[in-house]
């Protein structure tokens, strides 16, 4: 594929590089001169020479060529050749040290206006490259400052390691060949003392191929001490002494001087490498011995063998002991962001064109699969948790960018195809759209409309690494792909341009026509693995393709419409949206075009320390572009309203769902982080006009499918987006967004066999409802379209709870603490309120009370004719209940008629409405109206005693007990205790107290009916104690009655027109003779009744009820004889009681 680059990335391999101990049979002969030594570099002055020629092929060479391909390649070669190479071999570049030890590396600007006006090529790993002869690379290098740190705090390696080096911690550096040691000293801390470190790092081809410290870090990156070395390497080389290859020195020296070497090295290190010494003097010195059939020796310092691979050091065995742990805290912990980092690594890593970024991806993969918790959730049936969702999605993604690498080779695809198919045939892999089959099309086509009433049996089983299998048969040869990537001057001859093309719009400018998942794929494959300028190309051309399409169905639209509208069919070519697809197709087409006109700070990089910045775009302007006017920023902003206002198909399943109303909210937090100004506001007026008029191929369009994603996450967007620049079409572009979620539109399915669920149901009406309250918000004092809100609202949102929401907000908005209350508001306020009233009225709910409390509240702010009139309509907004305990018992409050400021004739229109309504409710549902009626009219006579004569019709038909002696009490406590009387005589026939019944809750109601008639006088008295006998069947509160009437005369209450004796009543004589008698035969029934199941536990408590009967039985004249007589009638039918009877006997004889 033509990249437009001048030479192709290196192809490194997928294994791990091991320390080189390549044989080296013989040094070079040494060149004349004595070459640039460690000291060698220029003067450090303002002005520097050019690169030598000598330095400009050996970094060339040191980059791209391993030494032994240079050895075997020359027969001789200059010392000062060797020197410079071995020179330019380490790494140049910081920010591939700040990579391997830190989660996050973004160079400010990286992504700037330089990415898009610079050449076609894009630097790869360590393309930045040191300047100036002699070794110095001042001024030149890729360098991190102190203030340029990375990742979330001061506690990373990669800024802890330029603390070390920028305070002096590093030295006694030396570069032997391809290698560097160096010690690294952690100063004293108040919990730690100073401790040195001795560090050391083989590199080749300016990759770190290991490192070894002796601090025993165990981490996936770069410990601070590797770092601080690295970088004093990279910062100042010209104070690095610099040797060749061991090897070399040792050929210089004779049989002596190797002799003293060999001899001074095992007495300084005897403890260490004498063992060693012996063994390999040993294994010389045999003849037949294995060290002696290798010509050579090998040395750790000569850099790799042809055969070794060129990739930076990776400590698998800690990815994965890393994975392991986040997967097994459960999304505890901060793990999932933890995981997230990871893959942001791993894009890294592959935006570098760094081999381990795939390494890494297939160790994290691994442990991934072993989780335990994937068997689990498959026998159990439960879905995984949403983060984890999440996570595998993008593992999923980041697969589908790695076998799209433009640059990979074939071996390498079969090798991942071949383990993604392996992966993907494991049962606990995870399906791509959870435990639902899915209807979405496959990668590379789309699949066609008869296959979608197939059976869900039969759809093929679709994993998390689908796409990215799918995605390996994808090719990158196609010549006009190329070409598209390759140029911005790619375009079709003008004398071309005449009628249909597949391969051009009409104004000449490349399209792509593609699967839009597919083809976005590639633009993030393109921009993941570094080649972001072609990423660029292919993402206009896909732009351009989508606008024509959009022109092309508003064509058709226009000429189908009256047809369309009639038979209500809408679009069939969207079953696969665009937003919530697993690739997020607009999502990457967004941030590839953004980050093109992204600007930042100079000289700063992401360190993660404090709130993050939110990003600042500038226009960049599009090459090729009709009117010249476009810019990548608008491209952004269009292509996300095309993708937000695509009409789609609801997703089957609750994960894919919640994808969708995710990836919206999302993708409206990226288009709210654009200050819109004249050329943005040009592009959402003309998107969102498009957008209304496209018919069935929009989400705002005139013909709505009923199973569509609804629109109100996006409208939302748009009216904010547009009000302050276009009220018009703000509102015009609401009105065909709050449809009714969940409920049928115009259209029939297009899916016969699919019964949607709406899982995210609850999510998606408070969306419709965020939207409404935005708009009435707007409307603010605007009465017109205060109205046209409230209509949508009014006929779209079916959710009681919510339009009360809504309700409220409205009465805040139009009623601020610092201001007068805004009347049009109120009144949507109001109208909203009694919309609830009346869709609540008969059904059940626990928020009922507080809406009506509510409502009032917001009728009294409304003013006077507002209450009127929900007190004269009351039996369409409330229950006769609400209606008088609430309602009435509010409006006429003390309170109110001071908000109100009323006079009298107001008070007293309001206080004729609420007895009206009173009486009306009492009419209705007596029992539990008719006490709160008597209330609200006690101040009208005429009122009272109706309210009182429709208790008195409904005391014997549907009144309880209960509330005819709570209103008998409250007839009293106002002054009618003859009527009291009336209404307690009528609940005692209403009564039935039986034996056993001493705690029943009536007992107090009888005996204060009792004791009223008792104090009305002996009349009152004589006609209740008949009711009493009839009602009450239990011997303790009959006794109680009977001695209450017994202490005091009646007739105390003094009625006028009344005398009062002031005698004491006798048990003898009516009307107490019936109430004795009653209460002596409760005894004995209630005795009999008892020792038909007592036991031995209950005889004390037995003893002591014969006692209180004894205490009855004597009010009688000949009481003690009845009383001796039932005793002795017990022990004769009981006397098989015999420790019972003789209990009697003891206490009655």
């Amino acid at each position: 594929m033509a990249e437009g680059r001048r030479e192709q990335p290196p192809h490194p391999l997928f294994s791990i590089p091991p320390a080189s101990k390549r044989p080296c049979l013989r040094p070079a002969p040494r060149g004349p001169g004595p070459g640039p030594g460690h000291g060698s570099g220029l003067p450090n002055s303002r002005y520097r020479s050019p690169e030598s020629l000598l330095d400009c092929a050996a970094k060339a060479v040191a980059e791209k060529w391993a030494f032994e391909r240079v050895e075997e390649r020359f027969e001789r070669i200059p010392e000062p050749v060797q020197r410079r190479i071995v020179y330019w071999s380490f790494p140049r570049n910081e920010k591939e040290i700040c990579m391997y030890s830190s989660f996050q590396c973004r160079v400010a600007g990286e992504e700037g206006p330089s990415a898009a006006t610079g050449g076609a090529g894009v630097a790869g790993s360590g393309a930045t490259t040191a300047g100036g002869s002699g070794g110095s690379t001042a001024g030149t290098t890729a360098t991190v400052g102190a203030a340029g740190a990375v990742g979330t705090g001061d506690g990373l390696p990669f800024r802890r390691g330029i603390r070390l080096l920028e305070t002096g911690c590093v030295e006694n550096v030396l570069q032997v060949g391809f290698h560097l040691s160096g010690t690294v000293t952690e100063p004293t801390t108040s919990s730690e003392p100073e401790v040195t470190h001795k560090v050391a790092i083989s590199f080749d081809r300016c990759k770190i191929t290991s490192v070894t410290c002796g601090c025993g870090n165990r981490d996936i990156f770069y410990c601070a001490h590797v770092v601080a070395l690295s970088l004093y390497r990279i910062r100042k080389p010209e104070q690095v002494k610099l040797r060749l290859p061991i090897s070399e020195t040792l050929f210089q020296m004779n049989r002596d001087q190797l002799q003293k070497l060999v001899q001074y090295l095992i007495t300084a290190h005897h403890t260490e490498v004498l063992p060693t010494a012996q063994k390999l003097a040993d294994e010389i010195l045999s003849s037949n011995s294995e060290i002696n059939q290798v010509h050579g020796a090998p040395d750790p310092t000569a850099g790799a063998s042809i055969d070794d691979d060129n990739c930076w050091h990776l400590d698998e065995d800690q990815v994965r002991e890393q994975v392991k742990q986040f997967l097994s805290q459960g999304g505890y912990y901060g793990s999932g962001k933890q995981l997230n980092s990871m893959f942001a690594k791993v894009r890294e890593m592959l935006r570098m064109r760094d081999s381990n970024g795939a390494r890494m991806l297939t160790l994290i993969t691994e442990q991934f699969m072993a989780d335990p918790r994937l068997s689990l959730w498959r026998q159990q049936g439960t879905g995984m948790t949403d983060k984890c969702r999440q996570l595998w999605d993008e593992l999923g993604a980041l697969w589908v960018c790695v076998v799209l690498n433009p640059h990979c080779k074939s071996e390498e695809k079969s090798g991942w195809l071949k383990q993604l198919k392996k992966w993907g045939d494991m049962d606990v892999c995870p399906l791509e759209d959870g435990n639902y089959g899915s209807e979405l099309p496959n990668i590379t086509n789309a699949l066609p409309q008869s296959n979608l009433a197939q059976d869900s049996l039969s759809r093929p089983r679709r994993t998390v690494f689908s796409r990215a299998v799918e995605a390996c048969d994808l090719h990158w040869q196609d010549s006009h792909l190329q070409r598209i990537i390759s140029s911005d001057y790619y375009m079709s001859p003008s004398y071309q341009r005449e009628g249909e093309s597949l391969l051009f719009n009409p104004q000449g400018l490349p399209l792509w026509l593609d699967h839009v998942p597919t083809a976005c794929a590639r633009v993030d494959a393109l921009r993941s693995h570094g080649y972001s300028r072609e990423a660029l190309r292919l993402a206009v051309a896909i732009i351009n393709t989508l606008r024509l399409q959009q022109q092309r169905q508003m064509d058709i639209y226009k000429h189908q419409k009256k047809e369309l509208l009639q038979r209500g069919v809408t679009s069939t070519t969207n079953l696969e949206g665009w937003v919530g697809h697993p690739l997020d197709p607009i999502g990457c087409l967004f941030t590839t075009l953004t980050e093109t006109c992204r600007m930042d700070d100079d000289n700063n990089m992401d360190t993660g320390e404090g709130e993050p910045r939110p990003p600042v775009y500038h226009h960049v302007p599009v090459w090729g572009s009709p009117d010249g006017g476009e810019s990548y920023l608008t491209l952004a902003l269009e292509v996300a309203l095309m993708g937000m206002g695509q009409q789609r198909i609801m997703p089957e399943g609750l994960y894919a769902q919640d994808k969708v109303c995710r990836n919206e909210e999302q993708i409206v937090v990226k288009l709210q982080e654009l200050e819109l100004d004249d050329l943005l506001v040009q592009t959402l007026r003309k998107q969102a006009i498009q957008l209304l008029e496209a018919g069935p191929f929009s989400g705002l369009g005139e013909v709505i499918h009923r199973e569509s994603v609804p629109m109100h996450t996006f409208a939302k967007y748009l009216f904010s987006a547009l009000l302050p620049h276009d009220a018009d079409l703000a509102y015009k572009s609401h009105q065909q967004a709050p449809g009714s979620v969940g409920h049928p539109h115009h259209g029939i399915s297009i899916v016969p066999s699919r019964y949607p669920r709406w899982f995210t149901l609850g999510h998606l009406e408070s969306q419709q409802c965020e939207l409404a309250s935005t708009m009435l918000t707007a409307a603010k004092g605007d009465m017109l379209r205060l109205r046209t809100v409230l209509e949508a609202i009014q006929k779209n949102i079916h959710s009681s709870s919510l339009i009360f929401k809504l309700a409220q907000g409205a009465f805040k908005i139009a009623t601020p603490a610092d201001s007068p209350p805004d009347i049009t508001l109120l009144n949507v306020a109001l109208e909203l309120g009694l919309q609830v009233m009346r869709m609540t009225l008969s059904t059940l709910n626990w928020r009922r009370r507080e809406m009506v409390r509510w409502l009032v509240t917001c009728a009294t702010e409304v003013g006077l004719r507002a209450l009127v009139s929900i007190l004269q309509s009351w039996y369409t907004l409330f229950t006769p209940t609400e209606a008088t305990s609430i309602v009435a018992a509010t409006v006429m409050s003390h309170n109110t008629i001071l908000r109100l400021s009323l006079d009298y004739p107001q008070r007293e229109e309001l206080a004729s409405c609420a007895r009206t309504l009173a009486l009306q409710c009492a009419m209705k549902d007596p029992q539990n109206c008719a006490l709160s009626a008597l209330t609200l009219c006690e101040k009208d006579h005429i009122a009272f005693e109706t309210a009182y004569q429709i208790v008195i019709d409904a005391a014997s038909t549907g009144m309880t007990y209960s509330q005819l002696f709570t209103i008998a009490r409250y007839m009293e406590h106002r002054g009618y205790p003859l009527r009291s009387f009336k209404l307690a005589s009528l609940a005692m026939t209403h009564l039935n107290l039986a034996y056993n019944q001493d705690t029943h809750p009536a007992i107090n109601d009888v005996l204060w009916a009792c004791a009223l008639s008792h104090s009305l006088g002996k009349n009152e008295l004589a006609a209740i104690i008949p009711l009493v006998v009839k009602s009450v069947h239990c011997a303790t509160v009959l006794s109680d009655i009977l001695r209450r009437c017994t202490m005091t005369a009646p007739g105390l209450a003094g009625i006028p027109g009344r005398r009062n004796s002031g005698k004491l009543m006798s048990t003898d004589k009516a009307p107490l003779r019936q109430l004795l008698d009653a209460t002596i035969s409760a005894y004995i029934n209630t005795t009999h009744s008892r020792l038909t199941h007592i036991s031995p536990r209950h005889y004390g408590e037995f003893i002591e009820f014969l006692s209180k009967a004894r205490e009855t039985f004597l009010l009688a004249q000949d009481g003690h004889i009845q009383f001796a007589q039932f005793i002795d009638n017990l022990k004769q039918i009981y006397k098989g009681k015999k420790k019972l009877m003789m209990l009697v006997r003891e206490r009655f004889g």
